[in-house]
């Protein structure tokens, strides 16, 4: 997340991580309500009509106002949401605003949810024919829900391929893109995590990058991985001062392995 509160990559949250947020909402909304409605009646105005709009405004300020209040003052999250890490932001991963909050609040109390419990239905169906998991109120906000909290990724074991030990001492590296050598590094720490097709694509359009930025294309018949760890590591050994004759850490399983 970036110091304007736009989320840059968008893990997308599921049915069920947003149905435990919402059932947690829910007791907390009433728990409100009924705290609220004891105060109204036991020291409320006498006249029924009166007490009755009271107790229908409370109704409405805890079933719309409690979503509208948290998601505008902790952008986007409400206790529920909270607790199980996750944010509504806009489509484009920005922050959402009052305009959005109200709207999210006002389609889940009329139309996702509405005043009686078995109105969820909708809510469900429309989440589970949405590709983003979302319900009305997102579609007609704009807004969609992420996941904030993810398993963090070990750091890619960068080590030189014993094989490449000697080709990678005559690189020239002082024109690599420190970007690009990150790029290159997420790439294999989610090496084994990609499909074979998007690996195998990814893959070639980095080393296809970085052989255009140091001048020197991959020896025959190395793979993309193999060529992008042994350019990494002796890029990293020559800022750290070190010689490039690291041997593969445990579990490598030698020259022709692919990392995880």
């Amino acid at each position: 997340m970036t110091g304007d509160a736009v989320v840059l990559e968008l893990r997308l949250a599921r049915l069920a991580s947003r149905g435990l947020a919402f059932a947690l909402d829910v007791l907390v909304q009433a728990v409100l309500l009924v705290a609220l409605v004891l105060v109204v009646v036991l020291a409320g105005p006498d006249d029924g009509a009166l007490r009755a709009a009271v107790l229908l405004s409370v109704l409405v300020l805890v079933r719309v106002g409690y979503p509208v209040l948290f998601e505008t003052l902790t952008g986007g999250r409400t206790l529920g949401k909270m607790a199980f890490g996750l944010r509504v932001v806009r489509d484009d991963g920005g922050p959402i605003r009052f305009r959005q909050a109200l709207t999210r609040g006002l389609a889940g109390a009329i139309v996702d949810f509405g005043p009686v419990p078995v109105w969820s239905i909708v809510a469900l169906v429309v989440s589970l024919c949405s590709s983003k998991s979302k319900r009305v109120g997102d579609f007609l906000a704009g807004t969609v829900v992420v996941q904030e909290r993810a398993p963090e990724t070990p750091a890619p074991m960068i080590s030189m391929p014993p094989m490449l030990m000697t080709w990678a001492q005559g690189l020239e590296l002082s024109g690599l893109p420190d970007d690009l050598a990150l790029a290159a590094r997420q790439y294999l720490g989610r090496y084994s995590a990609l499909r074979p097709d998007a690996r195998d694509a990814l893959g070639y359009r980095l080393t296809h990058e970085v052989a255009s930025w140091i001048g020197t294309p991959p020896p025959p018949e190395v793979p993309p991985w193999m060529y992008l760890m042994a350019v990494l590591a002796e890029r990293r050994n020559r800022l750290a001062g070190t010689t490039s004759g690291q041997p593969y850490p445990p579990g490598q399983g030698g020259p022709f392995a692919p990392p995880g």
